[in-house]
């Protein structure tokens, strides 16, 4: 049974915070697929839309990623990365338009507006579809408890007992939202160039379609993230060094000292740091991006076997062993509470779980326009 009540809808975004897994190992014996067998098909050329069509515009707000083939996932010399980033592998995508920055308040706002959509953080809870990502036997809350809101991190602690118990720094917020950042009293105002958070899936989902787009896959992400300089462990190439000057992150003793030295001790306004070769910001902090891809923290290593990979589409499964009743998408791009001592998740290669219905304060999203072939 858990220690406190609260802590029964909070466990639901576990994933979202940058753990520093002592047992990385456990990732890759807990694999159950069956690793699929080499295809020498996939070692021929594979034609794809590498230049933007010249019938097609730009649309407004967007750049274009040139069709690519490049090795996705974590280098063997990157001193920061976690098994579920490895082995890098092979992997073509066709060429897409993505946003330039992460969706904004203003842009969600006029989407929300125009539709009258209300974001799952905002609607009233139902227990029974909760329960069904807890371990059996978890008690029902009082109803006082099971109250429309999200997660936000406790900006003002002290100390922690240990950096494995991230209930420490998360909490759940009744009323907290994305207009309601930081719950009920709290706004959006003068904040319309920011990245809108608090968003689930099914929220990133709805605008994007709206907009007559999708969410990129994982593949797409890393590809836009690199840029010109495929190949590199951050986005700007391979030097940590020049953290502070280009990404959004957290300077100072995680998670109870935060000497911004970047500008910003939490979220910042799209656009506050260069952006990559390709002219996209912030794909390195500030704010998590969701992915398509769900989350299997052995995907790779079942893929792997099978050469390159042309568009893909992701694992057909959710896979976590630390959140096994949970379905997970994959998240990109780390964000200002990411730290070297606790994740370094700014890196391209760097990959987490964001449960399906949730949403906090760090996570965010980014469109994509595909074209057909």
């Amino acid at each position: 049974m858990m220690k406190n009540i609260i802590w029964i809808l909070a466990i639901l975004v576990l994933s979202v915070s940058c753990k520093n897994e002592a047992k990385k190992s456990q990732e890759l014996s807990q694999a159950e697929e069956k690793k699929p067998e080499p295809d020498s098909e996939n070692e021929v050329e594979v034609e794809l839309i590498r230049e933007k069509p010249s019938d097609i515009d730009t649309p407004e707000g967007m750049v274009w990623v040139s069709g690519v083939e490049f090795t996705m996932g974590a280098r063997d010399d990157d001193p920061y990365a976690h098994p579920r980033e490895k082995p890098a592998h092979a992997v073509a995508v066709d060429g897409f338009f993505i946003d330039k920055t992460e969706v904004t308040n203003a842009q969600f706002r006029e989407f929300a507006e125009a539709t009258g959509y209300v974001t799952v953080a905002e609607r009233p809870i139902d227990w029974e579809q909760i329960k069904k990502q807890l371990p059996p036997g978890t008690p029902k809350p009082h109803d006082s408890l099971l109250q429309p809101g999200s997660l936000i991190f406790r900006k003002e602690l002290e100390s922690v007992n240990n950096l494995y118990d991230i209930s420490q720094w998360w909490e759940w917020k009744t009323g907290a939202n994305w207009k309601q950042p930081q719950g009920p009293g709290s706004s959006i105002k003068g904040m319309d160039d920011y990245p809108v958070v608090h968003v689930s899936t099914e929220d990133v989902q709805a605008y994007a379609n709206w907009k007559g787009r999708d969410i990129p896959t994982e593949a797409e992400w890393e590809a836009a993230a690199h840029g010109k300089m495929h190949g590199g462990i951050y986005t700007w190439g391979d030097e940590e060094t020049p953290l502070v000057e280009n990404a959004n992150t957290w300077q100072g003793e995680f998670p109870v000292k935060n000497i911004p030295e970047d500008g910003y001790k939490y979220a910042a306004p799209v656009k506050s740091f260069p952006p990559n070769s390709l002219g996209i910001y912030d794909m390195a902090g500030n704010v998590w991006e969701f992915t398509k891809d769900n989350f299997d923290v052995a995907y790779y290593q079942n893929i792997a076997p099978a050469g390159l990979q042309v568009n893909p589409q992701g694992s057909p499964r959710f896979f976590n062993p630390e959140n096994p009743y949970e379905k997970e998408k994959v998240i990109k791009g780390g964000s200002f509470l990411c730290n070297k001592s606790y994740c370094a998740s700014y890196r391209v290669s760097a990959r987490m779980g964001m449960t399906l219905d949730s949403g906090s304060d760090h996570v965010g999203f980014r469109t994509v326009k595909r074209v057909k072939k």
